[in-house]
């Protein structure tokens, strides 16, 4: 198949997914074609089977902001022509659904290009509350050829917001090859010199992230066990609050401030804890990165992650805030090693037999077929 994938490419969960389905479609001899405004962050390596077509915007006065939904537009139904695309696959509703649908119908009578949207979560739960733009992506989602969401929750979320259910559950995937613990001995070095225990976070330290309870947890655990550090992976508008929130609990010292880093892996076959304590997830897919790589998951009990992380199994799971109680459990996991291990192990025995690649990505593809079955047929 030659397939259009559209994300953002910015730090953050859909853009990631986006592009790792794109790597992996390639690897089963499909053809891909990223089109989005620049090159995914994930997207690494451009072969014959994996392309990518820059949206160009156009610079003109009497446009006071530059109508990117409509150069996406152009250049998907471009895309489509010169490619011969057979679909078009986009990663969040808004814009992308509605730029998606705009270039299926540009290209009617010639040919029909069906349009598959993926929900990824805050396209649906932060518009949700934002009641401007609801009807706009409700007809991005009901027009859409397809629509998946990742989780049981999110398709919940999308039906009481929008009234619509028609919807296919397609979790988040990670390749298991990719994503399993490794020696890091050296950045271990780097980021606990001393051999310290190490708490992780991963996130775009958004607000919805909670980054500032990560610092509050670990100012608690650090009481009950000095020998461990802090570190805080990724960027975002909150990082200024987390550095403040660490200097006024006298914790600075022990936080690692490493900023957006390519090789998340590296990171996490470093960490003996991963805090998770977001406010909203629709699935979790920093959770499941980490259980991937044996690290137990300290996280909120929100959106999908139950789904994700075995409350008692391959993590724990609190009500949003409760820092006391991360911070108990993230002890409890930090004083026994051989405890931490074993629910290390199971946490990537979850992940890998439900969640790991050559499970998942047959279920896009079947869809894709089933979505191409049902497509109208040019006259």
């Amino acid at each position: 198949m030659n397939i259009g994938i559209t994300v953002y490419p910015t730090y953050g969960g859909s853009g990631i997914v986006g592009s790792e389905l794109g790597k992996e479609l390639a690897a089963r001899g499909h053809t891909v074609h990223f089109i989005s405004s620049s090159l995914p962050t994930r997207l690494t390596e451009l072969n014959e089977r994996v392309r990518f077509h820059e949206v160009e915007m156009m610079s003109y006065p009497l446009f006071e902001h530059q109508p990117y939904t409509l150069a996406l537009a152009t250049k998907m139904a471009t895309v489509a022509e010169t490619e011969n695309l057979d679909l078009l696959h986009v990663h969040y509703a808004i814009p992308h659904s509605i730029s998606a649908i705009l270039a299926r119908e540009s290209l009617k009578p010639k040919r029909y290009l069906p349009v598959i949207t993926t929900l990824h979560g805050t396209d649906i739960t932060l518009v949700g509350a934002d009641r401007s733009y609801l009807p706009i992506t409700r007809y991005g989602i009901v027009q859409s050829d397809g629509v998946t969401a990742i989780s049981h929750y999110l398709k919940a979320a999308t039906k009481e917001s929008f009234q619509f259910d028609d919807i296919e559950v397609i979790p988040n995937f990670i390749c298991q090859t990719d994503y399993q613990r490794h020696p890091v001995a050296a950045l271990r070095a780097t980021l606990a010199p001393a051999g310290e225990l190490l708490l992780v976070h991963v996130s775009n330290f958004r607000p919805v992230k909670r980054p500032v309870d990560c610092v509050e947890i670990f100012a608690r655990v650090a009481q009950q066990l000095p020998a461990t550090r802090l570190v805080m992976v990724g960027d975002g508008s909150e990082r200024t609050n987390v550095e403040h929130r660490a200097r006024c609990l006298g914790v600075y010292d022990k936080c690692v401030f490493v900023g957006k880093q390519p090789n998340i892996v590296d990171y996490l076959s470093a960490a003996d804890v991963l805090l998770l304590p977001s406010e909203q997830e629709s699935f979790g897919l920093a959770a499941l990165e980490a259980m991937a790589c044996e690290v137990p998951v300290i996280a909120s009990r929100v959106g999908g992650l139950p789904e994700v992380v075995t409350d008692g199994e391959t993590g724990y799971l609190s009500e949003v805030g409760d820092v006391e109680k991360m911070a108990a459990d993230a002890t409890r996991l930090l004083r026994d090693e051989t405890f931490r291990r074993d629910m290390g192990q199971r946490a990537r025995e979850s992940a890998v037999s439900r969640y790991r690649s050559d499970i998942v990505i047959p279920q896009y593809l079947q869809f894709y077929q089933k979505v191409l079955q049902q497509a109208p047929k040019p006259n």
